[in-house]
């Protein structure tokens, strides 16, 4: 059995994540001071005890989702013998969740992914004026129709596709007026559904170009490694290795599409059959069986969900 670790991004957040780890274990504690630390910031407690509202920021959710997925991973290691080198074929994550991977596989520390995701969040929330950019998700669409209303929407002002996810579901991302344009489309071709989200950016799109910038430039100052196994990167649906790679393809993924789908699809192909959701919730989990219905899939983010996972080593 060949087994990819996934990790989550933006939107798994919830009041409470990684709260009962930190009560059973001392390896989820250490992780979660150690993002306080390098943050400056008590976000353990803004995670354990809310308020949302405040969670929910970009700029709070992206490191926060990142030390929930650690801390379970350190658990992992540590309660049922993990070791991502000799068990795991390779990682990837959704978006925010691409950095966690990069973390996991040791390419960044956890500091400096703190703050790197830190920067991300507040950059790509103050890439565009409130209001001005909207995502809106097409469920029951293919990238091919969706990537054509986005098209014909545009009218001269950016409309992309954001986020592959698979399983019928695509999310449009652009200049407010645009993405509205999608929307109205998409309901007279006849797709299933097309709603506006409830996002502070347009996400993953042409207007996130200021934020791609910040992102070169603090990818530059940060030290990075060699990822002890393949990360696949959002924008290639492919395994990269290489650190100048790795950071090409995070500045790229800030703008560009998050191919999920073809991620999901690239990895059982190359023989994984079992994915492992590490951290909040279980919505990567529930696209990958949608993907490639063949594979196993489950999440790991509690102590239970420990318990039951399989001892290695």
């Amino acid at each position: 059995m060949a087994r990819a670790c996934i990790f989550p991004g933006q939107g798994s957040q919830a009041v409470g994540m990684g709260r009962a780890l930190a009560e059973h274990f001392h390896q989820a504690r250490d992780v979660f001071a150690e993002v306080d630390e390098a943050l400056g910031q008590a976000l353990s407690r803004l995670m354990f005890e809310g308020p949302v509202e405040e969670l929910t920021l970009t700029a709070n959710a992206q490191p926060a989702l990142m030390a929930a997925s650690l801390a379970t991973l350190r658990v992992l290691e540590a309660e049922r013998g993990l070791d991502l080198k000799r068990d795991v074929a390779n990682v990837a994550g959704h978006s925010l969740g691409e950095y966690t991977a990069l973390c996991a596989a040791g390419t960044f520390s956890i500091a400096d992914t703190a703050r790197l995701l830190r920067i991300r969040g507040t950059a790509m929330q103050g890439a565009v004026a409130p209001g001005d950019g909207a995502m809106a998700a097409l469920i029951g669409a293919d990238a091919e129709t969706a990537q054509a209303v986005a098209e014909d929407a545009a009218e001269g002002a950016v409309c992309e596709v954001a986020n592959d996810n698979g399983g019928g579901q695509v999310v449009l991302s652009g200049a407010k007026a645009a993405v509205e344009r999608a929307v109205a489309i998409a309901q007279a071709r006849g797709i299933k559904r097309a709603v506006m989200l409830n996002v502070s950016a347009p996400f993953h799109c042409a207007l996130m170009a200021p934020a791609a910038e910040a992102m070169r430039r603090a990818l530059a100052e940060v030290a990075m490694h060699t990822p002890v196994v393949p990360v696949y990167a959002n924008v290639l649906a492919a395994p990269v290795t290489d650190p100048a790679a790795i950071r090409e393809a995070l500045v790229a993924q800030v703008t560009g599409t998050v191919r999920w789908r073809e991620s999901v699809a690239a990895m059982a192909a190359a023989g994984i059959d079992q994915f492992t959701e590490v951290g909040t919730g279980k919505v990567l989990s529930g696209l990958v069986k949608r993907i490639a219905p063949g594979v196993a899939a489950g999440a790991v983010g509690t102590p239970d969900d420990i318990a039951s996972f399989p001892a290695h080593g």
